[in-house]
Formats: C-alpha cells, sequence, structure tokens
C-alpha cells in the first residue's frame, strides 16, 4: 500500500485524515497523475474495467496532448466536474488547462460540459472564468434551468441583484416550481430592490 499525509493532497477525505492507497486502484492511478507519472497512471486505468478507467484513460490522453478515443455523454457528465475540482484542488493547473482546451469537443458530445466546467471554477471563487463559461453554455443551449440559476446565484455574489432577479425568473419560466429558485427569489425580493 501507498500511504501519504501530505498537507496538499487532496483525495476527497476530510482533512488531515491519512491517505492510504492499494496499488493498482483508481485511487493509485490518480496519486499517479498528481505525480506527473501518466505511463503508471495509464497502466493503472487500461487494467482496470470500469467507467471511470476508461474516463482515465482518456483524460490522460489529454494530460499527452492528444484524444485518442472520445468520451462518452455519461463519462463527461459523471466525471468531469469531480476531476477538475481534484485537479485545481491539486494545484495540477497544467492538467486543468487541458481538460479546459477539449470542452470544445466535449461540448459537441455533452452539451453541458461548459455548465460543468463553470460550476467548478465558480465553486472554487473563480469567478471571472465561471461567468465566461456559463455564458458559452449560454450559447448552446440557453433555456437550461440550471444554468438560470447559476447565473442567479453568480450575480447574486457579485451584487448585480437586478441581473440576478432576472436569471432567477428566466429559471422559474422553465420550472415554475423548482424550490432553490423559489427561496432565491423570495430571498432577492426581501432586500426590497423590487
Amino acid at each position: 500500500m501507498v500511504s501519504s499525509n501530505y498537507q496538499k493532497i487532496f483525495f476527497f477525505y476530510p482533512a488531515g485524515r491519512e491517505v492510504i492507497i492499494k496499488p493498482n486502484t483508481l485511487e493509485h492511478a490518480y496519486l499517479a497523475i498528481l505525480n506527473d507519472d501518466l505511463d503508471a497512471a495509464e497502466e493503472i486505468f487500461s487494467a482496470l474495467d470500469s467507467p471511470r478507467a476508461k474516463w482515465g484513460e482518456i483524460i490522460v490522453s489529454i494530460f499527452r496532448g492528444y484524444m485518442e478515443i472520445y468520451p462518452t455523454f455519461f463519462q463527461i457528465r459523471n466525471f468531469l466536474e469531480i476531476d477538475l475540482d481534484f485537479l485545481l484542488k491539486n494545484e495540477k493547473l497544467d492538467y486543468v488547462e487541458q481538460l479546459l482546451g477539449a470542452l470544445e469537443i466535449f461540448s459537441d458530445i455533452n452539451q453541458e460540459s461548459y455548465k460543468f466546467a463553470a460550476r467548478v471554477m465558480y465553486e472554487n471563487n473563480l469567478l471571472s472564468a465561471a461567468y465566461n463559461y456559463m455564458q458559452k453554455s449560454k450559447e448552446i443551449y440557453y433555456n437550461d434551468a440550471e444554468l438560470q440559476f447559476m447565473f442567479a446565484r453568480y450575480f447574486l455574489r457579485v451584487h448585480d441583484d437586478e441581473k440576478a432577479y432576472f436569471y432567477i425568473n428566466e429559471c422559474l419560466k422553465l420550472i415554475p416550481d423548482y424550490y432553490p429558485a423559489l427561496l432565491m427569489k423570495q430571498k432577492i425580493e426581501e432586500m426590497e430592490i423590487y
């Protein structure tokens, strides 16, 4: 087993918890990525039979600068956000940039790809990048209630209450009984700007 208690490593465990990684597991492959050992990561991923391992092979090829196999709709939906967040938190910015560079291809497979990237950027306080990816997502599919909700959250955060109110109303046009949006609309209205 590989045992580490690095301060900077982020493996979806509570802070301060010792990380124990068994050899030839998904976690081991991701540790190899963090150590820039793409050969080891690829070898481990290719020996495993799981959707996550197949996705791992794809991202390793992207990190090498070329995509041999394209991801599926569900691989993008299930793993893109998780891995972008994982790489950001572990300060693997070159790999983050390479994944973000693949978003145009991903968006041809899954139209929500830019939205997924926007959510990761927003949650990591990269607000300008979040806004840019939300805009790209809006160009592909405007009538996405979740995207409208994200815009409303973004504009509340940057203190543009009028735009937040506009987007929360756009969200509620699409899903009138979306409870989080109803709560947000009430919050905005209680701020007495309308």
